[in-house]
């Protein structure tokens, strides 16, 4: 490690960093605008837990002096709660407040008490001057913050969410005592009411689109006279910026990532630079000598990818991601084994094998094979009758060809493993089936890459609120207002705004409860799909565009022989890892050779949602917390770039489930979650080998 990354020491070693001229005038980039900052004071309020401290957090919602006008610190805090508490379990049992938490320190004791986090929390926009791009970025300096060690962490956003989307990832920088740097990348929670013609602003009130201006967070791209036909033929909808920004942000998110790191070492030198003789401050914290870690889960693990990607100017030292969304090349020129099989589908786009699970998914969730999965009896109870219908419609268009429901559910199963999906995460499909996560990523994303605005209505979707029958009605103004706080940006939300099918028979409805044209069947929606679906293996001009969208989404996985651990969950039933993490590993051994660094740690018994542990009967006694893992990752390569360890190799690592009663499985200890090995056995090494990944079955 050169000296400069070591330490900041006198004016002198600052020179050295610097050049011979010395630090430099801190200079604010070009692409951000206007800086808010508040001071946070570690009792009332705080960077991690808004003031709610791991009590609270584990608590009821905050509430709202005035839910259908909030203010921005209510908003705030209802954020960082509903964020933090999405993406975790949050039980005790599951492993809050004992292995992982805002109580638990890094060496893993849960010592450090309501673990609120004093310190500054800067936020700007991404800005371009029109308006369009506004991308949302934040960072947070704690006063624990080293001068004399700096360092920088990323956390930019998981999913469609807005920028405390992934905050319990940056909760292990501020113990470290490093700055986080989130982004939105370009996504976001509260959408554009075309009815009433109110859009987000980037504190999360809202306000009248004429009003906003240039500050609204995301505004639909429409004329006053084309919005005012679009409600006239579909009122009470919503455009949301992942899906209609007309931007494809994907393409991107590397590079709002890398900006939300600049941003960082401006504010840094803004809150802590030495001061010049003019009182202004200088560039004291520089690429040479901050280290920067780019880190966060999900599609923002995968922005962080991105970003190590794209960096050739050295601001990213190392990368720590869990289970992340990363889209191979066409031909990647790779493949994977497991034990002594190859997997015979590999390296899909998101798009892909996310718009073929909305074929199958509610269908094959039926199977008896499933009968003691999670969620299913409640699932066959709950939409039974319309899902019954999919698998009947799918055995009409040719698409499956068994005779009865229930071979055809698991004819659909099978499809599914066959596509991608390791048999662990078989029985995950019902509960994933009944909370829409298919639909309302394959809409949103083929949206999005496609460049399709509301106005187009692809492939016959939109957004409302809708009645208990399915009806599109108004949004009621508190769930409006608040949506900054509780939204994920992909709809649909329970009780919230809804995927509409615009071409159902007999009228727009809610997509799970609507009939299909061709089929006139109440089979949630198949023709949607299959659209969908149409637009990754068909050839029209809306398919070009979608195609042409995830060709500039692509990955190259040269990670520059950074040192870099991703971790993803066997289990994972959404991002099946040998569509993403496998194949990405052995890409970069492939385009790095001897000079990757990448170590890929492979965790049993453990799926994408952590929250779904506590949410789902079935899940809490099955899998264990990646986040731990994600954890263990970050102190890897902490470990490495301070004190040159060495990365753990490549490996498996095999958990131990909580068993016991679904929904009450006894609670977890240290050996539910074994370490990641130092020298892993020869049983659990992953092993690559002329473009070939091979994984310990």
């Amino acid at each position: 490690m050169p000296l400069c990354a070591v330490a900041l020491a006198a004016a002198t070693l600052l020179a050295a960093c610097g050049g011979d001229d010395g630090p430099k005038a801190n200079v604010k980039p070009e692409f951000v605008g206007t800086v808010t900052m508040l001071e946070y004071d570690g009792g009332q309020d705080d960077l991690l837990t808004a003031g709610l401290g791991k009590t609270g957090l584990a608590g009821a919602a905050p509430g709202y002096a005035d839910a259908a006008a909030p203010r921005a610190d209510e908003l705030r805090r209802n954020a960082i709660y509903n964020n933090y508490r999405a993406l975790l379990d949050m039980t005790a049992a599951g492993g809050y407040g004992v292995l992982y938490g805002p109580n638990v320190a890094l060496d893993g004791s849960a010592s450090l008490g309501e673990g609120k986090v004093a310190g500054g929390e800067y936020i700007a926009y991404s800005d371009d001057g029109t308006g369009r791009r506004n991308v949302t970025l934040m960072v947070q300096v704690p006063n624990s913050f080293d001068a004399k060690q700096p360092c920088i962490v990323t956390a930019t956003s998981s999913g469609s969410r807005g920028v405390y989307g992934a905050i319990s990832a940056g909760e292990w920088a501020l113990k470290r005592g490093c700055a986080v740097a989130y982004t939105d990348k370009g996504t976001g929670a509260a959408p554009h009411d075309l009815s009433n013609d109110t859009v987000p602003l980037i504190d999360g009130t809202r306000a009248a689109s004429g009003a906003a201006g240039t500050s609204a967070a995301f505004r639909a791209a429409l004329t006053d006279s084309e919005r005012a036909a679009f409600n006239a033929a579909t009122p009470n909808r919503f455009a949301f910026k992942h899906a209609h920004s007309q931007q494809n942000p994907e393409k991107d998110w590397g590079r709002f990532t890398l900006q939300a790191v600049q941003f960082a070492f401006y504010v840094l030198n803004e809150r802590l630079g030495e001061r010049a003789a003019d009182g202004t401050r200088r560039q004291t914290f520089t690429r040479g000598n901050t280290l920067v870690i780019a880190s966060s889960i999900s599609n923002g693990g995968g922005a962080a990818l991105a970003a190590a990607e794209l960096d050739d100017a050295g601001w990213i030292d190392a990368v720590a991601v869990s289970e992340p969304a990363v889209e191979l090349p066409a031909d990647p020129g790779v493949s994977i084994r497991r034990g002594s099989a190859a997997v015979p589908v590999s390296a899909k786009t998101l798009v892909d094998f996310t718009t073929y699970a909305q074929v199958f998914q509610s269908c094959a969730a039926l199977a008896p094979s499933l009968s003691a999965a999670p969620f299913q009896s409640s699932y066959v109870t709950l939409v039974g009758a319309v899902a019954t219908q999919r698998c009947t419609s799918l055995k009409a268009k040719g698409l499956l060809t068994a005779a009865d429901t229930a071979s055809q559910a698991e004819e659909a199963l099978a499809k599914l493993q066959s596509y991608g999906w390791e048999r662990e995460a078989q029985v995950l499909h019902p509960s994933l089936a009944g909370s829409e996560v298919a639909p309302a990523v394959a809409v949103t994303f083929a949206n999005a890459l496609a460049r399709a605005g509301v106005q187009d209505r692809l492939c016959g979707y939109g957004y409302a609120g809708a009645s208990a029958l399915g009806v599109p009605q108004p949004l009621d103004a508190a769930t409006l207002a608040t949506l900054f706080a509780t939204g994920n940006g992909v709809p649909p939300q329970p009780n919230s705004v809804q995927l509409i099918n615009e071409n159902a028979v007999g009228g727009a409805a809610r997509d799970l409860l609507s009939r299909s044209p061709s089929t006139n069947a109440f089979d949630m929606n198949l023709d949607g799909a299959l659209c969908l679906r149409n637009l990754v293996e068909g050839n029209d001009a809306w398919a070009q565009r979608l195609k042409a969208g995830v060709d500039e989404t692509r990955r190259n996985g040269n990670l520059r022989g950074r040192p870099a651990v991703i971790v993803h969950g066997r289990a994972d039933a959404l991002l099946p890892a040998s569509h993403t993490s496998r194949p990405y590993t052995a890409l970069n051994k492939r385009v790095e050779g001897a000079a990757s660094k990448l170590s890929y740690i492979e965790v049993t018994n453990a799926q994408h949602f952590d929250f779904f542990n506590q949410a789902f009967p079935g899940y809490d006694n099955r899998y264990i917390p990646l986040h731990v893992y994600l954890n263990r990752a970050l102190d890897a390569v902490w470990a490495n770039l301070k004190n040159g360890t060495a990365l753990p190799p490549s490996q498996v690592v095999r958990t131990v489930p909580r068993g016991g009663t679904p929904g009450a499985a006894p609670a977890i200890t240290a050996a539910n979650v074994p370490a990641i090995a130092a020298t892993p056995a020869a049983a659990d090494r992953i092993d690559y080998a002329t473009g070939v990944l091979t994984i310990p079955d």
